[in-house]
């Protein structure tokens, strides 16, 4: 089976083909990436709007790129797969208008996916023998989560951040420190000279055995340490290694025992990282730190596949397809949504 898989839930217009066979799973034929950071740097942060005009210019190149590196033709593609929820609105509308148009006129079957899940089952496309259950810490611009994953489908949550996401704090950290957008990145090469133990900045954990989380103190207790500067401090006047390293330190300490909390509290054996943060360096070395500790495996994708991509969305959709193969028909109803949980 050939799948197109589309996503434009935020800043990244994406398309995708992937091949499902019974010899080698599911393969990346093609997996097309359409940034629009150069667009937001300067206002630090996703500018809906702007968003979604980048999309509309995006959306037909880019899928012709995916089309065209898979190999195939339109005309092969056996099953469309679109993030409907949850984004941007005026993103994610783009993308299903166009997925909705496309299986329409070709008369192939279309199904929504949830971003969150892509995320989740994004693993499967380089471990694909991975074992139920297990652990994912879904660390992104606009999500942090932990679910226990019991199979395809079958998702708990059992945290998720109460104010900031972790990649919002990164961002908002990094706009306050003048490093550009986005601000996991910034960071993490900023801190990379820095002396993460030189500010003690707070780690919140909220109530005894929680495993929500909270980041909007440790980005306070940012913007306080530097207005305690007088004059009001510039990046001049502070080593900004040392800061970013810190804050980094703090965001990271706080993902890292809220997971093995989960793993302890559940006697899970297995945590996954995945979303936009999973490639913070000093996350994936720790979880790995920390569970060869505890006896606790930890897998991560790769990179590209940590951001939004849309080999994840046609991964997903495979795997929603087989278990609502008869509801995919049905699309013509199917809207963009804000905010779903799985």
């Amino acid at each position: 089976m050939l799948i197109l898989g589309i996503e434009t839930s935020c800043d990244e217009t994406a398309a995708a083909v992937v091949e499902v066979s019974h010899e080698h799973g599911i393969k990346i034929k093609s997996n097309i990436i359409a940034s629009q950071h150069e667009i937001h740097n300067k206002y630090g942060g996703v500018v809906p709007e702007l968003a979604c005009r980048r999309h509309i210019e995006n959306i037909n190149p880019v899928i012709t790129e995916a089309i065209d590196k898979a190999g195939v033709k339109l005309n092969d593609i056996e099953l469309f797969a679109v993030t409907k929820c949850p984004g941007l609105v005026v993103a994610l509308l783009v993308g299903l208008s166009t997925a909705k148009a496309i299986a329409y006129a070709l008369k192939k079957p279309l199904i929504g996916v949830n971003h969150l899940e892509g995320h989740i089952l994004s693993i499967f496309l380089e471990k694909p023998d991975l074992s139920f259950p297990f652990f994912s810490l879904l660390v992104s611009g606009g999500h942090t989560e932990l679910y226990l994953i019991e199979d395809f489908g079958k998702y708990k949550a059992l945290g998720r951040s109460r104010d900031d996401a972790a990649g919002e704090a990164f961002d908002k950290a990094s706009k306050m420190l003048k490093l550009g957008y986005p601000g996991g990145p910034a960071i993490e090469k900023t801190a990379i000279s820095g002396n993460p133990l030189s500010i003690n900045f707070p780690r919140a954990y909220i109530d005894k055995d929680s495993l929500d989380f909270s980041f909007s103190g440790v980005k306070t207790a940012l913007k306080n340490y530097l207005d305690g500067f007088i004059p009001p401090y510039s990046t001049s006047s502070i080593f900004l290694p040392d800061v970013a390293a810190s804050f980094q330190q703090a965001v990271v300490d706080v993902l890292i025992n809220k997971a093995f909390l989960a793993a302890k509290m559940y006697n899970v054996k297995t945590i996954v990282i995945a979303g936009g943060v999973a490639s913070n360096k000093l996350l994936r070395e720790g979880m790995k730190k920390r569970g060869t500790a505890e006896g606790v495996s930890v897998y991560h994708p790769s990179p590209i596949l940590c951001t939004d991509n849309a080999a994840m969305i046609a991964c997903a959709g495979y795997h929603r397809f087989i278990k609502e193969r008869d509801a995919c028909c049905n699309f013509y109803d199917m809207d963009a949504e804000a905010q779903m949980s799985l």
